[in-house]
């Protein structure tokens, strides 16, 4: 073929792949590059994704505990390959490469063995190679030829990719026009995602192709024609159909999902078939664009389709992903740790959505390892996340992610709802079942713990209880607060109730959605007004923030909302710790957090709290902050103890057990109006 002119072509500011594939070809005509071909990029992709970027580096320097974020893959220490005394040299496991703001030196695994090892490119490939068990193949000039052949793929999907996008702006993309515009996608989100469209002409991409001198042979081999020795005359394979390019991580189309136009049309969606660029295992729909948004907040969403993908980045959030008309596979699971170490996996509520999620968490049980999981959020029955989003508001998208399950509760849910309990062989079943699933995790250290996980619960489940307090009247009281353990309610005011006659009251409802069922509400954790208070404080006088940077990053709090400002405060606070308090405004409103802010000053002012307002001195403003600090912590600390206390009481009903539980919950109750009797809390100098 002749390749292409190697300017640009443009969508959302993402640089297309013309001039990137040129320079790939040229690379490839180089001697060096050429005795390298057996190193393929999926083979080197394959190495890095095997290996954590941070382990390898960590070898080597030792990180900043006090910058570094390793649950986000976020590592910072002192460079290597200079002498300083304050950490500039930033290792980021999500992306796979490091960097020193210093001296600028950059690189991912295989060239800091190279610059820090002295190894040669080779040997440094081939150490790695070992370590992370896969198999080099021997270099051959049939497989330089292919990996030729796969940088001038990369010029043709490029040029569909115009075609499709010129199409759609003309007279026959009208139609599909307005579809987009009935779908509330806005002219910058169609331009954002490069939005297509594929006319019904039945050649019209082929003689497109054909006039910039592509073979018809690469037209085929990209997947964009339909050909064989059944097939007179090739034709496009797409056609009416509204077109959404796919990306690899480093934003190169590299195949299509067609919508199709036609409501008759038996194929509602349609994919690219597996092509030397394309596998529909590994890849993941929009992954470039959600892996630098769960950079910055460390959450990934896992959703069915380019719609509701699209949907959700049109609402502000930006870290969503969809497999590509297929289940979750075990390549893209491991590629969505690579994000973020907690997955939230979104179906529906329905029961076909539980046997999704039920198909995923088998793939996803054998994988598990320290710190590596998923969660599942149900979206309400009939609905995805673009109509959750278009009806009801982001808000509700984020309520519903904050009450994501976890794979543990998901299994137990479903192991439950096998059937009855009321025997010993029912009993033993359940266990058996347990056991069999626990085994296929292959980490020993995760499958220990959820061995010993279910055994509590099991313990819990069936432990009869040492004394009744069915009727006594601190029992009773202790209902008012809804306490709960295992899968009973005991907010229903009967201790002579057996943990089984509970349970099966509770099981009448779907186990992942039931307030009874040993699981949180799926709406946002309240905010109590110490938090409001250690927020408000920080955003409005930001050099509190760098003075106490260390100790706020270690809060955890239960909200989802302040977890995403906590977040965005940590990263602008070691990006630029001299920020005044209108920047750090505008920052917070760039990263989509300008609502959470509006409504911490609605906080602040509507209870007076006048040390966090912009204008409090500020020695002032540091009191309130480590008064609500203080607060902070004993309500986290009497959290801790109710959930023991709740345990102790249910695996033995005591006099002594009941008194401690009732006694913490009063702590609890009255732990809000605190506040107001904090030495010096809330009262002008």
């Amino acid at each position: 073929m002749v390749l292409p002119s190697c300017g640009r072509i443009e969508f959302n500011g993402n640089k297309s792949h013309v001039s990137e594939s040129c320079e790939i070809v040229w690379k490839l005509r180089n001697p060096y590059i050429w005795n390298m071909a057996r190193f393929t990029p999926q083979i080197l992709d394959e190495i890095r994704n095997r290996l954590t970027l941070s382990d390898i580096v960590g070898r080597r320097v030792t990180y900043d505990k006090r910058k570094s974020q390793p649950q986000k893959g976020d590592h910072w220490a002192c460079c290597p390959f200079h002498n300083e005394k304050t950490p500039s040299f930033h290792v980021d496991d999500r992306k796979n490469m490091y960097h020193c703001f210093g001296c600028g030196a950059t690189g991912d695994h295989f060239k800091f063995l190279v610059e820090k090892d002295g190894l040669s490119f080779p040997e440094a490939v081939e150490q790695l190679a070992d370590e992370a068990g896969v198999s080099l193949p021997k270099s051959s000039p049939q497989q330089i030829e292919q990996e030729k052949k796969r940088a001038s793929l990369y010029d043709v999907m490029a040029l569909a990719q115009r075609y499709f996008l010129e199409q759609l702006q003309g007279a026959h993309g009208a139609p599909a026009r307005g579809y987009l515009q009935q779908r509330g996608l806005t002219l910058e989100t169609q331009r954002r995602f490069g939005i297509g469209f594929a006319p019904k002409d039945r050649s019209g991409l082929k003689q497109y192709l054909a006039e910039a001198k592509i073979d018809h042979g690469q037209m085929v081999e990209a997947g964009l024609l339909v050909a064989g020795p059944d097939v007179p005359v090739s034709y496009d394979k797409f056609r009416d159909r509204i077109m959404f390019p796919i990306l690899d991580l480093r934003e190169r189309v590299i195949a299509f999902g067609g919508r199709a136009m036609s409501p008759d049309n038996p194929a509602k969606y349609m994919n690219s078939p597996e092509t030397p660029l394309f596998s529909k295992r590994t890849v993941l729909y929009n992954a470039a664009n959600a892996r630098r948004a769960s950079h910055n907040n460390g959450r990934i969403i896992v959703v069915e389709g380019y719609m509701d993908v699209i949907a959700l980045a049109q609402a502000g959030i930006d870290e969503a992903v969809a497999p590509l008309g297929t289940a979750l596979t075990a390549e893209q699971l491991q590629l969505l740790w690579k994000f973020a170490n907690e997955p939230v996996l979104c179906f529906d509520g329905d029961e076909a959505g539980l046997r999704a999620a039920h198909r995923s968490s088998d793939i996803a049980l054998p994988l598990l390892r320290a710190g590596k999981t998923v969660q599942f959020a149900l979206l309400p029955d009939g609905q995805d996340p673009d109509d959750l989003v278009n009806s009801d508001g982001v808000d509700a998208m984020e309520d519903l992610l904050s009450g994501a399950k976890s794979l543990f509760d998901l299994i137990w849910a479903k192991e439950l709802e096998v059937g009855p309990l009321d025997t010993p062989e029912r009993k033993a079943a359940l266990t058996q079942r347990l056991k069999q699933l626990t085994n296929t995790i292959q980490d020993p250290t995760v499958r220990g713990y959820y061995d010993e996980a279910y055994r509590e619960r099991m313990r819990s489940l069936f432990t009869p209880q040492s004394k009744s307090y069915g009727n006594d009247a601190r029992a009773r009281s202790y209902s008012k607060y809804g306490g709960q353990h295992g899968n009973g309610s005991y907010g229903r005011g009967d201790f002579g109730q057996q943990p089984m006659t509970i349970l099966s009251d509770s099981m009448r409802r779907n186990p992942l959605t039931s307030k009874n069922y040993d699981r949180p509400s799926s709406k946002q954790k309240a905010i109590s007004p110490r938090d409001f208070v250690l927020m408000g404080t920080l955003v409005n006088h930001p050099v509190l923030l760098q003075n106490h940077l260390e100790t706020f990053a270690d809060l955890d709090f239960e909200n989802s909302s302040l977890k995403r400002l906590q977040a965005a405060l940590i990263e602008i606070c070691s990006r630029d710790p001299s920020i005044d308090p209108n920047e750090m405004r505008n920052f917070l409103v760039s990263r989509h957090l300008g609502n959470e802010v509006s409504r911490i000053d609605d906080a602040i002012r509507a209870l007076r709290w006048w040390q966090a307002e912009p204008d409090a001195a500020e020695d002032e403003a540091e009191l309130a902050w480590k008064q609500a600090l203080t607060l902070h912590y004993k309500a986290n600390t009497l959290t801790r103890e109710l959930k023991d206390a709740e345990t102790a009481f249910a695996t033995e009903s005591t006099e002594t057990n009941l008194e401690r539980l009732l006694d913490i919950n009063a702590q609890i109750k009255s732990l809000d109006g605190i506040e107001a009797l904090v030495d010096g809390f809330q009262q002008r100098s």
